[in-house]
């Protein structure tokens, strides 16, 4: 049943607009592409790269500053020199133009838009987009900061303790996805698809790529995270979860600050959408429909530039004169933070007061000056935490404070210039950075720059402390960092102690630790590697050919190889009446019958085109599975003269009259005394797996259990039965949610050989062979009839069609998306003919004796 969130979504998306001469051209029938369209020499070339190709940042906010003159009521803009998305440029090509897009901190009056625009783009090359007032609020202060921002951070929003139950509110939804439309209208409006490369920032824009993507099939487009990714225990309360999954995979490139935001997104992708990652050459990979989603692992750093030159200013080193005569003989703690429910400053006063109690010689001497900056978000939550902050703070000063000293000094951060809070860090003795939730805070890297000091300032000590959290994305590049747990004040102030009384030489080799790395992996050093990842991630967009499906946020991208294409009817019906010797391989479970399906039994459909299939004489028709005989047998007893192929090819019979036999290869099994206790271990542990006993096989299935566990469980025992099995004549391979041990020298690959072989020595060598199978033991089929050719031992096949059943990477030529499309794939094969129920030459050619070439 379709979701109740994508009602009314269409009417967000407008109709896509013409598109390039470049871009790939829409299919006359959907899902089918006609022969003329596969040939590899009309596919687009790969678009060469060009340093002069335009990056399109989209952040929510530009980083611009307005200002209207009281007089003349007049707007000026001005460079935010504070904001990630200016310092990013120096990452980026020099050559290459830059355009932002975001919306303005300020309210702009609507008869002012079109002057505004004008002014930014001549300027500042930035395209504004001005979002109505109430929809702003919506989507920002509504589903942003109320469902977004806390959900992200590992906090429920519809529980009672948060929000007192309030509800999903899908108009707030809505408003998110109609602000995020008007994004991709400005975008829309000055966007070159062929050559733009387009960088989205953040969790403001989760559903941007969707609708870029639905106008722009070949976008180039990337996405990063700037929070945290929950776990998916987490992130699967959201009403809206697999929508916001989906949006996010019509991206190019996912970027994320630490490998755990990335593998709780995987976990949820796997969990949630059925979608598994893998990992190749070092870059993590996801195939979405055809099109490959890398996902990237990269935290971001800051502007070394910036930062040494304001630390360098006039105004800078005069206000740490000021401080340094203030705070004289004082040890100074430092704090920046928003004031934000997940920043733990409360925490942190908390762990100052325990510090004082347990160490009295610190009372008098050390002060923790607190930078708060102001709250992004609104409501009842941000306000009572200031009030429990101030209150803290003044209890604790009264209690430890005395004439001219105050443990804890709490500054307003809206108030402090940047050289101000620059001055701060370069005087600070440590810097505690205690979130119990961060996406990566740059708050110890600003720190430890500052720290380094200046040419001017050559006596300042080359040293500092950091105490950080385990919760924030920045804790595991500061392996010099004291690492706490904010929860616990104990700890905390443990901690603090620590960073304080260490030995002077080891303060500084860890800041020479943090400053080594801070410095080689700046904000340009990120900028630049995600942007060459995206030219790499977005270089074979002009090799496919591509097309929309499903309707609302469900939207995706089907890509396709120039040599993979969507088998149709009308193409393979016509090889299929001009041939004379036909050779049809079908697998069952996900080909003939769906995979998710309790019932295995076959439908009266599927036994009637089979049989229909049959009646034809030019037909072999045999049923390739991994199942066993007795089951193969009392499903298909209605189906007279279809050929089975059992146990992967261990037993085989011509008809249900002729006995089964075996490939005659080893009749001993003494391996599975050995391989049935290691995988009843192995059961036994994980809950929803079982063993399927075969009479020449052991299969272990976890198809039900856990999604994570039950793939590192499988993982385990391939392993572990390939050490104790090393021995046997027995090969162990896993496939799809199963690990098997069988004899070897056992496949479909020589099932399908010998086929040939036999239909050739009996005179009638196919010119015609259809193979359909879904997962990886059917490659080996498709392996073997795709390279007939190259094998001298067997004919030439004039037509051959091998079939996936699902778009996925195969070596196959062919796919269909399911069971449904395989039935009427055959059915069609069937329906024109209406031939008689007679074959006279399959049961004179091809009864008696099988002989299995191995």
């Amino acid at each position: 049943m379709p979701s109740r969130s994508h009602a009314d979504l269409l009417s967000l998306v407008s109709p896509p607009p013409q598109q390039s001469p470049r871009l790939p051209r829409i299919l006359t029938v959907p899902g089918v592409l006609s022969d003329f369209e596969a040939d590899p020499s009309t596919a687009n070339p790969i678009a060469p790269y060009s340093p002069t190709q335009r990056r399109i940042i989209v952040t929510n906010h530009l980083p611009i500053r307005a200002h209207r003159h009281p007089s003349s009521a007049q707007w000026s803009f001005s460079w935010d020199t504070d904001a990630l998305a200016f310092h990013l440029r120096s990452g980026l090509p020099s050559a290459a133009s830059i355009i932002h897009v975001g919306t303005l901190r300020a309210d702009i009056d609507p008869s002012d838009h079109d002057s505004v625009s004008q002014l930014l783009s001549e300027e500042f090359n930035c395209v504004p987009v001005f979002l109505p007032p109430d929809l702003h609020q919506r989507f920002y202060h509504g589903f942003c900061k109320r469902y977004l921002w806390p959900l992200l951070h590992y906090l429920l929003p519809l529980s009672t303790a948060s929000l007192a139950g309030l509800r999903f509110d899908r108009r707030l939804w809505l408003a998110y996805l109609s602000a995020n439309k008007l994004f991709a209208d400005r975008i829309t409006e000055i966007l070159s698809s062929d050559d733009d490369f387009v960088w989205a920032h953040d969790y403001h824009l989760l559903a941007l790529p969707t609708f870029l993507r639905k106008r722009f099939p070949r976008i180039k487009l990337g996405f990063f995270l700037h929070s945290p990714f929950p776990s998916s225990e987490i992130f699967r309360t959201l009403p809206v979860r697999e929508e916001l999954l989906r949006a996010l995979l019509n991206a190019d490139l996912l970027g994320f600050h630490t490998f755990d935001y990335a593998r709780h997104f995987l976990s949820c992708c796997s969990r949630l959408l059925g979608i598994d990652y893998e990992s190749k050459r070092g870059y993590i990979m996801l195939d979405y429909y055809g099109r490959t989603v890398t996902v990237k692992i990269l935290p971001v750093g800051v502007h070394m530039g910036q930062l040494q030159a304001t630390i360098n200013s006039t105004e800078t080193k005069s206000k740490i004169q000021d401080l340094m005569t203030t705070f004289k003989d004082k040890i100074l703690l430092l704090g920046r933070d928003d004031m934000d429910i997940f920043k733990g400053i409360s925490l942190k006063f908390l762990a100052m007061e325990q510090l004082l109690k347990e160490h009295p010689k610190l009372r008098g001497q050390a002060v923790l000056i607190q930078i708060a900056n102001p709250a992004r978000s609104q409501g009842k939550d941000i306000q009572e935490m200031q009030e429990e902050a101030h209150s803290i703070v003044k209890r604790i000063n009264e209690k430890f404070g005395s004439p001219g000293y105050s443990p804890i000094l709490l500054l307003d951060g809206g108030s402090l210039q940047t050289y101000e809070k620059i001055a701060y860090y370069a005087v600070a003795e440590c810097c505690v950075v205690n979130p119990v939730r961060d996406g990566m805070n740059l708050v110890p890297y600003e720190y430890t720059v500052c720290r380094q000091g200046s040419k001017a300032f050559e006596d300042m000590p080359k040293k500092s402390m950091i105490v950080v959290s385990e919760f924030i994305g920045c804790s595991p590049s500061l392996s010099g960092a004291i690492r706490v747990n904010p929860w616990n004040i104990d700890s905390m102030a443990e901690a603090m102690n620590l960073a304080i009384s260490m030995p002077e030489a080891e303060k500084q080799l860890r800041h020479e630790k943090h400053y080594k790395y801070v410095s080689s992996h700046d904000i340009s050093y990120w900028a630049r590697s995600f942007d060459q990842d995206l030219q790499r991630s977005c270089k074979d967009h002009f090799m496919k050919r591509c097309w929309g499906i499903g309707f609302g946020l469900n939207f995706r991208v089907v890509a396709l190889g120039p040599n993979f294409r969507k088998l149709s009817v009308e193409h393979i019906v016509s090889a299929y009446r001009r041939t004379t010797s036909r050779l049809i391989l079908l697998d069952y479970d996900g080909t003939m019958m769906p995979n998710s399906s309790i019932v295995k039994t076959p439908s009266k459909e599927v036994i009637e085109i089979l049989n229909d299939l049959c009646s034809d004489e030019k037909n072999v028709v045999f049923l390739v599975s991994g199942r066993g005989k007795d089951s193969l047998s009392k499903w298909f007893e209605a189906c007279e003269k279809l050929g089975i192929s059992a146990e992967h090819g261990y037993f085989t019979r011509w008809n249900r009259d002729s006995p089964w036999e075996s490939c005659q290869l080893a009749t001993e099994f003494e391996w599975k005394r050995i391989a049935e206790p290691v995988m009843k271990l192995y059961t036994e542990t994980t809950d929803g797996s079982y063993i399927e006993q075969k009479e020449s096989a052991l299969v272990w299935h976890h198809q039900d259990a856990d999604p994570d566990f039950g793939s590192c469980q499988a993982k385990e025992l391939l392993d572990h039965l390939e050490n104790v099995l090393a021995n046997e004549p027995v090969v162990v391979k896993r496939g799809q949610h199963i690990v098997e041990v069988k004899p070897q020298g056992v496949s479909k690959g020589i099932v399908a050989r010998n086929l040939i072989s036999i239909m050739s020595s009996r005179g009638k060598p196919p010119d015609f062979v259809l193979c359909i199978g879904d997962d990886r033991s059917d490659e080996d089929m498709f392996e073997t009839i795709m390279d007939s050719p190259k094998n001298p031992s067997l004919p030439v096949i004039s037509e051959v069609f091998a079939c996936t059943v699902g778009n996925k990477p195969s070596k196959a030529k062919y796919y269909l998306d399911d069971t449904v499309e395989v039935i009427k794939l055959l059915e069609g094969l069937v329906a024109p003919s209406s031939l008689p129920s007679k074959r006279p030459f399959l049961q004179a050619s091809f009864e008696g004796s099988l002989t299995w070439k191995i």
